[in-house]
């Protein structure tokens, strides 16, 4: 497992649904739906939603969590909350969603949102701490998936998507690897 590649355990962009940047946010939501119950019933590689712009170049990556994050806009405006509560902070982030008045009508108009936020407003896009290069070690995104508790990672050639490495087959990778251990 030393000299495992990202390459090997990754999931090639043409194994995902995907959406245009275009797409509204209702349907994305449908979308997701779909991807999930494809999934479920085995027609579909993958439930993640990929989101590609007119050429087909993949520009991010879409889940239920950046639905909800989509409908209050103010939460771009706030850094990695996840820090503030590792550091025992919370009381920062509560006061920080007074100040940004999060969540003050979070349904109020939802229908009228719904139809007018486009994906690409939303969407998770590749970050220096979401991705990874597709001849990098596991070891990379070993340090990624611990530290910043992501669920998959962004897999680049140059500066292209070309797929994303999930969290569930590098564990699947692991616990093949430790059953294979002998131990006395």
């Amino acid at each position: 497992m030393e000299n495992l590649t990202i390459r090997e355990l990754m999931s090639p962009v043409e194994d995902f649904p995907r959406v245009s940047s275009e797409t509204t946010f209702y349907d994305t939501l449908i979308a997701l739906e779909k991807s999930q119950k494809d999934f479920k019933a085995g027609k579909s590689k993958q439930r993640i939603l990929l989101v590609e712009d007119r050429d087909g170049t993949i520009l991010g990556k879409v889940s239920p969590m950046d639905l909800i994050k989509g409908l209050e806009a103010n939460y771009e405006k706030i850094e990695k909350p996840d820090t503030l509560y590792r550091w025992g902070l919370s009381y920062v982030l509560e006061s920080m969603k007074e100040d940004y008045r999060l969540w003050q009508k979070p349904l109020a108009d939802l229908c009228r949102r719904s139809a007018e936020l486009k994906v690409e407003l939303f969407a998770t896009k590749p970050s220096k701490g979401h991705m990874v290069s597709v001849d990098d070690s596991i070891d990379q995104a070993f340090h990624l998936f611990v530290m910043a508790r992501h669920d998959s990672l962004f897999v680049m050639e140059k500066d292209k998507v070309v797929g994303l490495l999930r969290f569930s087959d590098v564990y699947r990778k692991i616990s093949e690897e430790l059953k294979q251990c002998v131990f006395s």
